[in-house]
């Protein structure tokens, strides 16, 4: 059985001949469809995006794709819009958003015949500052977005600590940037600025000469501008449980991503049998840590993102990094 969302956009859907379980009309913010249906069984969703307060912007989107399981979700946009320029469309897709038409033909065909990447990868297009970007990735300057998967997973207080243990490795060459957020500023670091979405593009600009780059991008949905992306996850059961909830495919998104079990107390047999369950590699088990010292086993991982060199890690940290896995 499947769900209809509309809005004004409602009488072309009258006439889609499915069987609904469930149709509401009106106008809702993001998260309050999430939390309608995070917990509803449904085959397939249809949803007009103007049932999204805000659907102009771009992080109402991102909400829903946290939130729901987009692969079930036929996104209807009103034809001649905003949210059909090529731009907005590449941001979709970089947030695993395939199944998108702006008429009812195409919804009926996504419901049987959903889009994988393959079909929608010629939409996703770099802007010419991100094309900048990768070059500089390409030719050793360094920009690391990181992201929360489960809610709280420490991406501030976690940057916060990398950026100081790039420094010592770096010097003073180390920024760190947050968006749409204003919890650096607690930290009293000149180097790690608070910006808004539409500061990012001269932000990255201004510091493209800095060894690395660090980027929040928990309230920012674009990534295209990273060179790699970290994916935190706080693998206590009510975390783990409560992501499931809202996303049983998550970690089918996350295959091949570089995850980061964060605040972790895992032993290697719990990560082995974490990554059968979810059928999906760690990139590492992170500690809980002290952001008030040093962290030597940062040297370990730092070696193992390629900042620095085996050669750099402490020779007295070895029997720390004996407790976690590589």
């Amino acid at each position: 059985m499947n769900v209809i969302v509309s809005n004004t956009q409602r009488n072309l859907l009258a006439g889609l001949d499915i069987d609904v379980i469930k149709s509401i009309s009106g106008e809702y913010e993001a998260n309050e469809i999430v939390e309608m249906f995070k917990n509803f069984f449904y085959n397939k969703m249809v949803l007009d995006v103007t049932a999204i307060k805000d659907f102009h912007n771009i992080k109402s989107f991102q909400v829903i794709a946290m939130g729901l399981d987009v692969e079930k979700i036929v996104f209807f946009l009103p034809e001649g819009s905003d949210v059909c320029t090529s731009n907005f469309l590449s941001k979709l897709v970089s947030m695993g958003i395939y199944n998108f038409t702006t008429n009812i033909e195409g919804v009926k065909y996504l419901l049987e015949h959903p889009n994988s990447y393959k079909q929608v990868a010629h939409i996703q297009q770099l802007n010419d500052v991100s094309n900048t970007i990768v070059e500089k990735v390409e030719s050793g300057s360094k920009i690391i977005g990181i992201r929360n998967v489960t809610e709280h997973a420490g991406a501030t207080t976690f940057i916060y600590i990398l950026k100081k243990e790039l420094k010592v490795h770096f010097g003073d060459t180390i920024i760190a940037l947050e968006i749409n957020k204003n919890d650096f500023q607690y930290f009293g670091d000149k180097n790690m600025l608070s910006i808004t979405a539409d500061q990012v593009q001269a932000a990255l600009t201004r510091y493209a000469g800095a060894s690395v780059i660090l980027i929040d991008l928990n309230d920012y949905p674009d990534d295209s501008c990273c060179g790699d992306v970290l994916y935190l996850l706080e693998p206590s059961t009510i975390k783990l449980n409560r992501l499931m909830r809202r996303n049983r495919n998550i970690f089918s998104k996350l295959q091949q991503k570089k995850i980061i079990l964060n605040k972790s107390l895992l032993t290697n047999k719990d990560i082995t049998d974490f990554e059968y369950e979810a059928k999906t590699k760690v990139f590492y088990n992170m500690p809980p840590l002290d952001e008030r010292k040093r962290n030597p086993i940062f040297d370990d991982f730092l070696s193992r993102m390629g900042l620095i060199s085996a050669k750099a890690e402490k020779k007295e940290s070895g029997k720390i990094f004996g407790l976690f896995r590589r």
